[in-house]
């Protein structure tokens, strides 16, 4: 369901006041000293908070682009997923040219040769989202549409356009690579190694460039593919199951890399089984990953990855807007130290039953995480019911509060000793009619 024109302008005003004079990252990014999560080169830690315009090079001007930045910097969104090459695979046209027939190459076909015009309009585009303070996960050679390309050119010829992009972009700083992409067929030696030939190429010309690769669905991670494991700095989740389970899963690894939802089910779509696009899935994805250890997360609809038709019309969506408050809530906190609570040490009763498959509107699953020193305890309910929390983890006594995250209002509970036993029941339903909140516990 869209907003009225009305609710569209409130949402944002909104989102604009509270996002207005943010500093702009210093890129490029690189994994914090811990390895937990991302942060730029003041290491100031960096929450991804991204949308997904995939389409972007192929069906979209400078200045369209711009205008889509500009409307997904209002909701604090700072990343970018964009294919480098878009074909139909990801709603571009069949033989790769932009929507003004501008070729990627000047044979077509052929990795070797690279149509300059073509690599020029993508730059202008990764400046201007440098300019929104954006950074770019840019796809060289996004493997749904193009593995059929790399197969017919071969691993030299990949590892030499890897040189080529990573020398073309060097100098731009607002980079991550982001490879892969539907990539079914990554345990298959031949395509792994073109795959891995570009990845190679690209961190012989400027490894300044952290990367990552979005595997195969329903469910992977970056790490699973062993051959890659040296190349990767960033560990992708991509999932169309309960979030919090992968994600907890990589998070537990013994070499592990910083995670981030690279993509789960979009708005306005629907897959994985009996899962969907609606507003409380999206909202269960997204908090079920911002309380399970990551460094950020991708949201995206059926019209913002296109970039297709009425595009334009539908990018104000209770969607992006109810995304947006995920930033909000968490951008003020210690964020990047909350740490899991996977033993439930902290929320002890309540928590539901964890699972790996459950569709995701029938799971109810509460993730729970808290800070080392006892000062902050966060908790995502999908349902209303009662939890306790074993408040001696707290350091102090605490401010209590339910987080409505249809609306981002805030009802204050009450003052609780760091003592004992505590239960918390949700006031209801949320402002949208569901069940889902989010308990924060404050040490000042």
């Amino acid at each position: 369901m869209l907003r009225t024109s009305a609710l569209c302008l409130a949402a944002s005003l909104i989102a604009t006041t509270a996002f207005a004079g943010v500093p702009l990252p210093a890129f490029p990014l690189k994994p914090s000293a811990n390895n937990r999560y991302l942060v730029d080169q003041n290491n100031t830690p960096f929450m991804i908070i991204g949308d997904a315009p995939q389409a972007m090079v192929g069906n979209l001007s400078v200045m369209q682009a711009k205008h889509f930045m500009d409307d997904r910097a209002q909701y604090g969104i700072n990343a970018l997923w964009v294919n480098l090459l878009c074909d139909s695979y990801t709603a571009c046209n069949s033989d790769g040219t932009t929507f003004d027939g501008i070729a990627p190459f000047t044979t077509p076909g052929d990795l070797s040769t690279p149509n300059p015009a073509y690599f020029d309009r993508a730059a202008k585009m990764i400046d201007t989202a440098a300019s929104h303070g954006m950074v770019v996960l840019l796809d060289p050679i996004e493997t749904g549409g193009w593995l059929g390309v790399l197969q017919s050119n071969g691993a030299m010829k990949a590892k030499k356009y890897g040189e080529f992009l990573g020398n073309r972009f060097k100098d731009r700083t607002n980079i991550i690579w982001l490879s892969g992409n539907d990539f079914q067929s990554w345990r298959t030696k031949s395509d792994n190694t073109l795959v891995r030939a570009v990845m190679r190429g690209l961190d012989s010309a400027n490894p300044n460039h952290i990367q990552t690769i979005e595997l195969d669905y329903l469910v992977s991670a970056s790490l699973e593919d062993k051959a890659l494991r040296p190349l990767l700095k960033l560990d992708a989740v991509y999932t169309y199951k309960p979030t919090y389970a992968e994600e907890l899963s990589e998070y537990k690894r013994a070499n592990f890399a910083p995670t981030f939802m690279v993509e789960a089910n979009y708005e306005f779509e629907h897959n994985g089984g009996t899962d969907g696009g609606t507003t409380q899935n999206l909202r269960r994805q997204e908090w079920w990953s911002a309380l399970s250890g990551t460094t950020g997360q991708l949201y995206a609809s059926a019209y913002s990855w296109r970039l297709t038709g009425d595009w334009q019309d539908n990018l104000d969506t209770i969607g992006i807007q109810q995304f947006s408050y995920v930033k909000q809530l968490l951008a003020p906190m210690n964020w990047w130290d909350l740490v899991p609570d996977r033993a439930h040490t902290v929320l002890i009763k309540g928590y539901g039953k964890y699972s790996t498959d459950d569709p995701i509107p029938d799971d109810t699953y509460a993730t729970a995480a808290a800070t080392p020193d006892g000062k902050l305890v966060m908790a995502y309910l999908p349902t209303v019911r009662k939890v306790t929390v074993d408040m001696t983890k707290l350091a102090g006594s605490a401010q209590a509060f339910w987080f409505d995250p249809t609306n981002q209002a805030e009802t204050f509970i009450g003052s609780f000793v760091n003592a004992g036993t505590q239960n918390f029941t949700p006031p209801g339903n949320n402002h949208d009619g569901d069940g889902d909140w989010v308990l924060i516990l404050k040490v000042n």
